[in-house]
């Protein structure tokens, strides 16, 4: 995958609109997590350096192209320049005189940033006016949002349109740890979905089957193909309508020279809460009132001998209903096992979407995986083989 980055940019004494992701968690008008900051930092320091003059996109919320006061990225200023160590300027638009002037007023190294871009409606839709007056407020164009970059809005695409495009230093090893991960993989390649529905991710399984060695499938959707292969479920979460569906992908990795991990052994309860009366059964002795709430010990031994076969591991979802204890048992056995085969650089590592990133941090294991996404909808775009807006439009020709 070749995209333009940083390195291909001279930066000195331009004005860098930079498309951030400051869509941070407030409570009571406070940022209760700063995690989307600090990664911005790596980009910021950069183009500070080389003289360049930040100038600082992001959306907050969804205000539907109104000005709500609520959803104004104003209280992120200041928390901004607590991490860089330097005085952070604010405009309250993203386009328009009060941008002009707050643009104009900058000197090289100076770190501006802009009110959010869903104050105007024009941004999901990419309207080209909008995107035009981005654009005018800067010489280069820098993407740094991979969690935005399945989005066809203003700000992402749009400004690329009508300025040098490159991707940020968060973005580009975003970029080049999918690419490691599935784009040019050392194989065998080992997918592990998880996850309530099966109708969620379709596309996703019919892309994997297609690509990886071995498709390891947990969670409510795991039901669905037992059902499908005539297992009984009991009172589970099943998509039984999408059993042809299930068949299809199915006979699809059979043609593919896919392997498919199914559950052998299954926890079930019959009530849907922390610590419920619980019991690891075989598949052919699921009851009637039986929920199948989480992966069996054997079923977790299947999955790590697999792991102990691959080289590249791609995890998107969890194993059984982890934010219940003890359902969150074979989730976190196996994501220690995967962690355990990353550190000893036996295993490259790479997992996405958010109940994946809570599950691993529930397990201690975030730190131990080679590479971590927080985005949810991006990722698994790009996990089912979908062209990304954000990216194509860095692509070098």
């Amino acid at each position: 995958m070749a995209f333009r980055t940083l390195d291909d940019a001279d930066v000195k004494g331009q004005r860098v609109l930079v498309r951030v992701d400051f869509n941070v968690p407030m409570q009571g008008g406070r940022i209760s997590d700063d995690t989307r900051l600090r990664a911005a930092l790596p980009t910021i320091n950069d183009l500070r350096g080389r003289g360049a003059k930040v100038i600082l996109l992001s959306h907050f919320g969804r205000p539907k192209g109104e000005r709500i006061a609520n959803m104004s990225l104003a209280p992120v200023a200041p928390v901004l320049a607590d991490l860089l160590g330097a005085s952070v300027g604010f405009a309250a638009d993203c386009v328009g005189d009060a941008a002009q002037a707050a643009v104009a007023a900058m000197a090289p190294g100076d770190v501006l940033l802009l009110e959010n871009t869903r104050f105007h409606s024009g941004e999901t839709t990419n309207d080209p006016t909008l995107a035009r007056a981005m654009a005018d407020l800067g010489d280069l164009f820098v993407l740094d949002a991979f969690s935005s970059a399945h989005r066809a809005h203003a700000s992402t695409v749009g400004i690329a349109q009508y300025l040098p495009a490159f991707a940020g230093r968060a973005m580009q090893r975003e970029l080049e740890h999918l690419e490691k991960a599935l784009g040019k993989p050392q194989h065998p390649v080992l997918a592990v979905v998880g996850g309530a529905k099966v109708s969620s991710k379709i596309d996703l399984l019919q892309n994997l089957v297609a690509r990886v060695d071995i498709l390891c499938i947990g969670g409510g959707m795991a039901n669905t193909f037992l059902h499908a292969l005539g297992k009984p479920v009991g009172a589970s979460l099943c998509e039984k309508d999408l059993a042809d569906t299930a068949g299809t992908i199915m006979t699809s990795a059979v043609r593919n020279d896919c392997e498919i991990l199914l559950p052998v052994d299954v926890v079930v309860a019959q009530e849907f809460v922390a610590n419920a009366a619980h019991q690891t059964v075989g598949l052919d002795h699921v009851g009637e009132k039986d929920m199948i709430l989480d992966a069996g010990p054997a079923s977790v031994a299947a999955l790590n001998a697999a792991m102990d076969r691959a080289k590249t591991v791609i995890w998107n979802g969890p194993l059984g209903a982890f934010e219940l204890p003890p359902f969150d048992a074979a989730t976190r056995a196996a994501a220690r096992h995967c962690a355990q085969l990353t550190r000893a650089g036996k295993l490259v590592s790479v997992a996405g979407g958010g109940d994946t990133v809570s599950a691993l941090n529930q397990a201690g294991v975030s730190n131990d995986f080679t590479f971590i996404s927080t985005a949810g909808g991006a990722f698994l775009e790009w996990m089912e083989g979908k062209a990304l807006p954000g990216v194509e439009a860095l692509k070098s020709d």
